[in-house]
């Protein structure tokens, strides 16, 4: 059997009476306005939401593994344990996050995270590795008490 592609024909430019609009076609004030696209959120905000899932207990540690390094590996697993961002069933929320950066490829991150009626700290470090990704070396959590874990 011998397979033909076709291509659908292309329409003739009708020509339409002055003054009539053609619905199906957007107007300029009906179109939604462009915005310029949005830059990627920084890798401070990206590793705050991963460490937050884990740490709350919406996601397992192994699905952060592959953005952190061995010893920052068996902290999280430690502290997801005993997921200390989850209270009462309630998801976290992220208040404020900042960095300090004290080589280039380093940020230091604090992060104060909503969890129930308390807030609590969030502290962890990334590095820039050789591949150019983002790996998150050390990770702390203080209680409300402010003891680090």
């Amino acid at each position: 059997m011998h397979k033909v592609m076709t291509r659908p024909r292309s329409r003739p430019a009708t020509t339409r009476p002055p003054g009539r609009k053609d619905p199906r076609r957007p107007t300029a004030q009906t179109r939604p306005p462009r915005t310029a696209p949005q830059p990627p959120p920084h890798p401070t905000e990206l590793f705050t939401e991963r460490l937050l899932l884990v740490l709350s207990g919406q996601k397992p540690v192994h699905w952060a593994a592959r953005h952190i390094a061995n010893t920052a590996f068996d902290d999280l697993a430690r502290l997801a344990e005993h997921t200390p961002l989850n209270v009462d069933g309630r998801r976290p929320t992220i208040h404020r996050i900042g960095h300090y950066e004290p080589c280039p490829g380093v940020y230091e991150v604090f992060a104060r995270i909503g969890a129930g009626p308390a807030l609590r700290a969030l502290a962890f470090r990334l590095h820039l590795g050789a591949d150019q990704r983002w790996r998150c070396t050390a990770v702390e959590v203080a209680s409300p008490g402010g003891k680090a874990r």
